[in-house]
C-alpha cells in the first residue's frame, strides 16, 4: 500500500477524519446540552436564545453514530500512536500527558457503553426521564470535551507524523 499512498499522508488523513467527526460530535452534544436548558420556541430574538431553542431530541441518533465512528477511527489511529508517539513521550518524561491520554481512553470507552442507555432514554416520551436525559447528556458532553481537548494536547506535544 505504501507504493500507492505515502504512509504519513494516510495516517494524517485518518487523523483529520477522526478530528472532523469529533468536532461534529462535540457540536451536536454541546447544542443538545444547551437545548435541554432552554425552551423550544421558534421566535427567539438573540443568538443564545435561538441556540437553545431547538428540539434537543433531534441530535440523539447522530450523536450515537458519530460517537461510534469517532471511537472506531480513534482505535484505528491508536495503533500508530502506541508505537510512534507514546514511546517517545515516555522517553521524554511526559508522564502526566500520558496519564491524561489514558483517562481520555477510559472516559471515551465509558461513554461508548453509556450510548445504549442514552439512546433509549431519549426515545422515551417527554417527561418520563427528564432528569436522566439532562444529566446523561451533560456527562457525555463533558467526556467529549475532555477527550477532544486532551487529544489536541497530546497531538501538539508530539506531532502525529514525526
Amino acid at each position: 500500500m505504501s507504493d500507492i499512498f505515502d504512509e504519513n499522508l494516510l495516517w494524517t488523513f485518518l487523523l483529520i477524519v477522526h478530528g472532523l467527526m469529533s468536532v461534529a460530535l462535540l457540536g451536536a452534544l454541546t447544542h443538545q446540552a444547551f437545548a435541554i436548558r432552554g425552551s423550544y420556541e421558534h421566535n427567539q430574538k438573540n443568538f443564545i436564545d435561538r441556540f437553545k431553542s431547538v428540539d434537543p431530541s433531534i441530535y440523539t441518533k447522530s450523536i450515537c453514530v458519530l460517537w461510534v465512528l469517532s471511537f472506531f477511527f480513534g482505535g484505528w489511529i491508536y495503533s500508530k500512536y502506541r508505537i510512534n508517539i507514546r514511546i517517545p513521550l515516555e522517553q521524554m518524561g511526559y508522564m502526566k500527558t500520558q496519564g491524561f491520554f489514558e483517562l481520555k481512553e477510559h472516559f471515551s470507552t465509558f461513554g461508548l457503553f453509556l450510548l445504549p442507555a442514552y439512546y433509549l432514554i431519549w426515545k422515551q416520551s417527554e417527561g418520563d426521564f427528564n432528569s436522566a436525559r439532562k444529566y446523561l447528556t451533560y456527562l457525555l458532553c463533558a467526556i467529549c470535551w475532555f477527550s477532544f481537548l486532551i487529544g489536541h494536547i497530546v497531538n501538539n506535544t508530539r506531532g502525529f507524523a514525526q
